[in-house]
């Protein structure tokens, strides 16, 4: 399966600490595990999956899409005006 990252997901990432790029790897690895894992979006964001996680205390959204076997990493973050970016990232995309 081949990974693919957008510029939006670059840029967060890099401003991580290593831990947090750390329990970001454990949480990409199961999405490719099980690529369900995420809720399944519909309406605009229709397919866009988003996977719920924590890293210390702070509840980050991961948003990505599958293509046949390659998994698009769109975009991270926490929850305050996630949708809403994301909804904007995906129209431009389209």
């Amino acid at each position: 399966m081949k990974i693919l990252q957008s510029r939006s997901f670059e840029r967060k990432v890099k401003k991580f600490t290593n831990r947090q790029k750390n329990k970001l790897d454990e949480e990409v690895r199961k999405i490719i595990n099980k690529p369900s894992i995420g809720s399944k979006k519909k309406g605009d964001l229709r397919g866009v999956y988003v996977h719920k996680f924590k890293i210390q205390a702070v509840q980050y959204l991961l948003s990505y899409k599958l293509f046949a076997n390659d998994l698009e990493l769109i975009m991270i973050g926490p929850h305050e005006n996630y949708y809403r970016n994301l909804k904007s990232y995906h129209s431009r995309s389209n």
